[in-house]
């Protein structure tokens, strides 16, 4: 395994920034894997990469929990029965709740237009025609297929950490998942996994203090698969950046 961090961080010299922009601007949201296995040895420098990113007051808030193998499928399946059982009694999402708001309670634009931009792009790609209930249930479904990945990965956080803890968790996802992509494999960050923490965190082993921040899915693409052929477009840093003085 490889040294982190560099001995000497301030005079390391990065010598090909094109490939770290290459790692960084390659990264989506990869929803076919193929059915090859990850080396752990490469799994646990991509995990030490990503604890380098940043935290306040350096208080490192994450913890990962690695599936794979009969752990994975076991977790693959508890799930998926829950969600087609939330399909048939809709009542039952009040058992499956996330622990924290994801998502804001009601949406405004421009929020709402970049979502539905997303998810109708997506279902163009697929060919699911709007109404078709079925084909839905069983595309979102595939989150909790892990999309065939071999590894997935769930993040939990200390409930006594503040909201500010959720911004530094964030900046380890993005380390991590640049990690991964240097390495030639791909990741998908998936919240949905949240509304089944009841589900994940007895099957993980992970403590009554702990909460679900989001899952993962990572593993080498598939680049045969139509669906990873789908691009959500980004605004420009003009659009979001402001020069003030």
């Amino acid at each position: 395994m490889n040294n982190f961090p560099p001995k000497h961080q301030l005079s390391t010299v990065v010598a090909d920034p094109a490939s770290v922009d290459a790692a960084i601007g390659s990264r989506f949201s990869a929803r076919a894997f193929l059915d090859k296995p990850v080396d752990k040895a490469v799994l646990m420098e991509v995990l030490e990469l990503a604890g380098r990113a940043p935290s306040g007051t350096n208080t490192q808030p994450w913890k990962v929990y690695v599936l794979q193998g009969a752990k994975r499928d076991e977790l693959v399946s508890k799930v998926c029965a829950a969600h087609d059982a939330m399909a048939a009694n809709p009542a039952l999402a009040a058992e499956y709740a996330e622990e924290y708001d994801y998502y804001p309670e009601k949406w405004v634009s421009p929020y709402i237009d970049r979502r539905r931009e997303c998810g109708f792009g997506l279902y163009k790609v697929l060919e699911i025609g709007k109404g078709d209930k079925a084909r839905m249930h069983a595309q979102h479904q595939r989150n909790f297929k892990l999309f065939d990945a071999p590894v997935g990965l769930m993040f939990t956080i200390d409930k006594v950490m503040g909201r500010g803890s959720l911004l530094d968790y964030g900046m380890f996802l993005q380390t991590l998942m640049i990690a991964a992509r240097s390495r030639g494999l791909h990741t998908c960050p998936q919240a949905a996994w949240n509304n089944f923490s009841k589900i994940i965190l007895p099957l993980v082993g992970a403590g009554e203090n702990e909460m679900m921040v989001c899952g993962m899915s990572l593993g080498y693409a598939d680049t045969s698969a139509v669906v990873n052929s789908f691009q959500t477009t980004r605004v420009s840093a003009a659009d979001f950046t402001h020069f003030v003085g």
